[in-house]
């Protein structure tokens, strides 16, 4: 048996979605150097601010623009995940994503949806090009960089928290080290509770952010709302920005390939089927 360590929680609302930071052996301060680590990288890579880093580059699309540390890694992370997962996870479907209705904070409300202007998302390295410090978004395409930040943020928010940690930003989430009794971090992963260490975990669901028949997880293959049998599916990985790749490649692939898919790369998986098949 290890004895029980006093652990340090702080959760705060950043990004559009609820942040939970949890420590063993660090202060307080060290939490809300965490909140605020959170909130300056996350205004650079909203889209939802007309100001942010993001933003910019959307709006100059067809130029080489400066860009900062943080928005290069999170723009190269997305390339990875295009390659990782046979082009299924798409940083360029913004189009999309606007064309739906979800143009603003859903807490705000969706707009008029125009599917009429929606089709195939392109390649994302025929639309982003990234190096030395600069970047260039093709003339007529945009980014979202959504989950593929999160997870990514999750995993260099750790290293910053220290060596036993866990950061949960909206289910994305990295747990790094023993946790407070030694035997990993409790998370909850579909119907089980798992014990993490040194392992990220995410979930990708088509069950909240959405309004009618529409919602926010697009489909590059068709520019629409994924419809393909499944609701959500949680992973666990060697990483949050692993994980998030993985459970979105997994929903999108649908109930018949995602299951070996998941045992082939992810730790630990659990698939909901529902009502978009």
């Amino acid at each position: 048996m290890h004895p029980e360590l006093s652990v340090n929680a702080h959760h705060f609302e950043a990004m559009g979605t609820t942040c939970s930071l949890f420590v063993v052996g660090q202060s307080r301060g060290r939490l809300l150097e965490g909140e605020s680590w959170v909130r300056h990288v996350g205004a650079r890579l909203t889209r939802f601010a007309l100001d942010s880093e993001l933003s910019r580059l959307n709006a100059r699309a067809g130029e080489w623009i400066e860009v900062s540390e943080e928005m290069e890694a999170v723009l190269r992370a997305a390339l990875e995940a295009y390659a990782m997962s046979s082009g299924l996870v798409n940083a360029a479907v913004l189009p999309s994503v606007l064309a739906v209705g979800y143009t603003r904070p859903l807490v705000e409300g969706p707009t008029v949806a125009t599917l009429d202007r929606v089709g195939p998302t392109p390649a994302l390295p025929e639309v982003l090009e990234v190096g030395g410090r600069g970047a260039r978004v093709r003339t007529g395409s945009s980014l979202d960089l959504g989950g593929i930040a999160k997870g990514w943020m999750a995993d260099r928010l750790v290293e910053l928290l220290g060596p036993n940690a866990l950061a949960n930003l909206g289910g994305d989430l990295r747990a790094a080290g023993t946790g407070p009794r030694g035997d990993g971090w409790p998370v909850g992963v579909g119907c089980a509770t798992l014990m993490l260490r040194d392992q990220g975990a995410a979930t990708s669901s088509v069950r909240h952010r959405r309004w009618g028949e529409m919602h926010h997880l697009i489909d590059p293959r068709s520019g629409l709302p994924a419809k393909t049998g499944l609701d959500e599916v949680s992973v666990v990985a060697a990483s949050g920005f692993e994980a998030e790749v993985i459970a979105k490649t997994a929903l999108l692939l649908g109930p018949a390939l995602a299951p070996a898919y998941c045992a082939a790369h992810a730790m630990a998986s659990w698939l909901a089927v529902g009502r978009d098949d």
